[in-house]
C-alpha cells in the first residue's frame, strides 16, 4: 500500500503561483511513477501532469505547458507540482496518483493510488 497527502493547496490570484506537495508512504517512492490530476466543480477529473520513478521523463496536458512543472524528491518521498501563472479555469480539486506503470498515469487508467486532493481556488 502507498499512502499520498497532498498540501499546498489554497487560494490565489490570477497570474499568480502555488505549489502543490504531496508525501508518499508505504512502499518505495522511488518504484513507482507519480502524477497530479485535477478536478473542477461539475467536471469529471483530468488528467495535469506525470513523472516517471526516476524522474527523467515528464508530461503534461497542453493547457498547463509552460505554466506547471512536476517534480520529485526521492530522497523526501514526495513529488511537486509548481503552478505559475495561474488562470480562474486552473480552480479544481488537485490529486495526486501513484502507479508502477508511467503510461497508465498519462493515459489515465487502472492507477493504483489516489491521494485525497487539496483545493485551488484561482480568483480573477
Amino acid at each position: 500500500q502507498v499512502q499520498l497527502v497532498e498540501s499546498g493547496g489554497g487560494l490565489a490570484q490570477a497570474g499568480g503561483s502555488l505549489r502543490l506537495a504531496c508525501a508518499a508512504s508505504g512502499r518505495t517512492f522511488s518504484s513507482y511513477a507519480m502524477a497530479w490530476f485535477r478536478q473542477a466543480p461539475g467536471k469529471e477529473r483530468e488528467f495535469v501532469a506525470a513523472i516517471a520513478w526516476n524522474g527523467v521523463s515528464t508530461y503534461s496536458t497542453d493547457s498547463v505547458k509552460g505554466r506547471f512543472i512536476i517534480s520529485r524528491d526521492n530522497a523526501k518521498d514526495t513529488v511537486y507540482l509548481q503552478m505559475n501563472g495561474l488562470k480562474p479555469e486552473d480552480t479544481a480539486v488537485y490529486y495526486c496518483a501513484a502507479d508502477s506503470s508511467y503510461r497508465n498515469l498519462r493515459i489515465g487508467v487502472a492507477i493504483a493510488y489516489w491521494g485525497r486532493g487539496t483545493q485551488v481556488t484561482v480568483s480573477s
